[in-house]
């Protein structure tokens, strides 16, 4: 069983037999949208509103009372919101204790990446690229259950951006959704803004300069704040639509720049995998698709649905490691965003070869 709490989704799901055998996600994005983002003790107390009830009826839909037939419970334990994170973990660990099962604490990111497999198997040594609305990453992963860091964000995350420029043109939230939704409308404007944070070496990400950019093109241009009432693509002004093209269009060749300079520093890649919620921006995935096409890779995204936060990634990841041979103490603790996760598993008690 898979418990996902790291931020406004709680969502739990059952792996078996190679499958996805249920899931549920309740999504708190209609509570935390009247304050334009999300607010960490609200999330927190719908987490542990929501997990116990949900729980119950995935095991109801699944024929599985009380737990039956579950041999592990995997949990997100970070990066995340440390208040959210600990709902999820403590209720893991203690469905795990009063089942005797072992419990694993998921590292969030590997997972998204890792979830690129519900749409085909990967194909080792492969590059992962995760984007997402906290984090930006790439990573080498020479062979299975390996994540070798090559580049982070170090400021805003491409996400978090979307969702700030957004903002700004008081798009509705989540707004990096909104601004992909115009973008497919619109035409990007050639050289309007550069490619952030490439004139360097490095495979690392900053995309706070983009968002200042746009804030002084809105600013200068007196770009009129969209209703966010009663927003309709169909009515937005024309130059609207072509900033978020342009928009869009600058964060997927930073993205693509950044993931080439990574994949020269890479042995042998033979897959790339492209996961978080961000990877469900269209323009994106077609960046994407066409480079890997170009460069004689095989191209993994997961399912829309799959992008954002979901326990069925959790679930997967955990059978992963439970395959290894791998389980967590009952006494690992809750990895807030800015923390690095520790790989410090235990044996898994009850592995069997």
């Amino acid at each position: 069983m898979g418990i996902e709490t790291s931020c406004d989704e709680t969502s739990v799901a059952l792996w078996a037999g190679g499958r996805i055998e249920a899931e549920l996600v309740h999504t708190q994005i209609p509570m935390h949208s009247v304050f334009g983002g999300v607010v960490p003790e609200l999330a927190s107390r719908e987490h542990l509103r929501l997990l116990d009830p949900l729980v119950e009826s995935l095991l109801a839909q699944a024929g599985r009372p009380g737990g039956e037939g579950v041999e592990l419970v995997a949990v997100t334990r970070g990066p995340g919101l440390l208040g959210a994170l600990l709902v999820g973990i403590a209720y893991a660990k203690s469905f795990a204790l009063a089942r005797g099962v072992p419990v694993v604490g998921v590292n969030h990111l590997h997972a998204h990446l890792l979830a690129c497999e519900f749409t085909g198997a990967i194909d080792y040594p492969a590059l992962g690229l995760l984007v997402s609305g906290g984090h930006t990453h790439i990573y080498s992963m020479p062979r299975p259950g390996a994540f070798e860091l090559m580049g982070r964000t170090l400021d805003d995350a491409a996400g978090e951006a979307f969702d700030k420029i957004a903002k700004l043109l008081n798009l509705p939230y989540p707004g990096g959704k909104y601004i992909d939704e115009l973008a497919r409308l619109g035409t990007p404007v050639r050289g309007l803004f550069t490619r952030p944070y490439l004139n360097n070496d490095n495979c690392d990400f900053s995309f706070s300069g983009l968002k200042t950019a746009v804030a002084l093109h809105v600013e200068q241009h007196a770009l009129p704040a969209l209703d966010y009432a009663t927003f309709d693509p169909a009515v937005v002004e024309p130059r609207v639509k072509d900033l978020c093209a342009t928009v869009s269009e600058t964060v997927a060749q930073t993205l693509l720049e950044k993931t080439r300079r990574g994949l020269g520093r890479a042995d042998g890649v033979r897959t790339l995998c492209l996961a978080g919620g961000v990877a469900a921006n269209s323009r994106l995935r077609e960046v994407f698709t066409a480079f890997a096409e170009a460069n004689g890779l095989k191209f993994l995204a997961p399912a829309q649905k799959y992008c954002g936060d979901n326990a069925a990634m959790i679930a997967y990841a955990g059978v992963q490691l439970a395959r290894a041979g791998l389980a967590s103490a009952l006494d690992f603790e809750a990895i807030p965003r800015g923390r690095a996760v520790p790989d410090d598993y235990i044996v898994n008690p009850l592995f069997k070869e």
